[in-house]
């Protein structure tokens, strides 16, 4: 999952009360955790290579979270199943599109290029997803978010070019990062598409969401594995990764970030989605030892301005 609109996050509301401060300090952690989760997945990407395939770990890491979710969740789903039955081609779409093209993008790309840039182009969901919600929904749009679309948008040309814009006009992008950016557009559609989720309990949605993504990873895997690329785990350190992906950016994290969006609400919890890029590169450079150039910094810098720009001109258009 990513990480920058939760499957949790509530339908638009009238803004509430500001949340009292004992709250606040109640929330900060479970959501300091989740970011540090979801940015903790970039890195898993890049640990996984040489340890399991990309689509081996995206079935396997779908087919645990529906069996976490079994033991967990069953009496409320069942109890949700009359609505949910409705929608089970619109939750398919969504959890295929959400959860399985974006994973699979993010894990290939977790084998052609660096978990910082990851991280980085990561971050910059939110902005898509404002792009979306302009084309799509006519959404208003301030002059603050007029300015900060276009620093987020070079931020991440910037992670993609290796730090040399020029690189851009002779299309040299790495496909690895090419890869991540779609991964981010399709996430923003999926982001978009919760405006009209079924109105379930949010763990009885985010059940079959974590079915239909194992169940449309399925082709994928049989590709894999009819092209002779499919690598199953067979060492411990290839199974921890396994089991990390999916106990905490799969399911702890998301207890995390509807246990903040309960304490403090979604708009002030969303801030701290700004959190995994700055995690994920910490995270590259001290567990994989990986370089952060200056154009790294210039560009975290740049994604970062961009989508605070952003996030104070909704309020502005609101």
């Amino acid at each position: 999952m990513s990480s920058s609109d939760s499957t949790f996050a509530p339908a638009p509301s009238p803004a509430p009360a500001p949340a009292p401060a004992s709250l606040a300090r109640r929330a900060y952690p479970p959501l300091v955790f989740t970011m540090l989760c979801w940015a903790g997945n970039a890195v898993a990407s890049r640990l996984a290579v040489g340890e399991v395939s990309p689509m081996v770990l995206v079935s396997v890491r779908w087919l645990g979270v529906v069996l976490v979710l079994a033991l967990t969740v069953r009496k409320q789903f069942i109890a949700d199943w009359p609505v949910l039955r409705r929608r089970v081609l619109f939750t398919f779409a969504m959890g295929g599109l959400g959860f399985t093209a974006f994973n699979a993008l993010f894990y290939l790309a977790g084998h052609m290029t660096t978990a910082v840039n990851i991280g980085i182009i990561q971050g910059a969901i939110p902005i898509f997803v404002l792009l979306g919600a302009v084309t799509l929904h006519r959404s208003s749009v301030s002059t603050l978010q007029l300015v900060g679309i276009p620093l987020t948008l070079l931020g991440v040309i910037l992670v993609a070019t290796g730090g040399h814009l020029e690189g851009l006009l002779a299309l040299e992008v790495g496909n690895g990062d090419l890869m991540m950016i779609l991964a981010c557009l399709l996430y923003a559609g999926y982001t978009l598409g919760l405006r009209k989720r079924p109105q379930v309990a949010p763990l009885s949605f985010f059940a079959l969401l974590a079915i239909a993504a194992f169940v449309t990873t399925l082709p994928l895997l049989a590709i894999e594995v009819g092209a002779g690329k499919d690598l199953w785990p067979f060492s411990l350190k290839g199974w921890a990764i396994i089991a990390y992906v999916t106990l905490f950016p799969s399911f702890v994290a998301q207890l995390g970030f509807m246990r903040g969006v309960r304490l403090i609400g979604p708009d002030r919890a969303g801030i701290f989605v700004n959190l995994v890029p700055v995690f994920a590169a910490v995270l590259a450079v001290v567990i994989l030892g990986e370089p952060f150039g200056l154009f790294h910094g210039l560009a975290l810098v740049l994604v970062l301005g961009g989508i605070y720009l952003a996030e104070r001109g909704k309020h502005k258009a609101h």
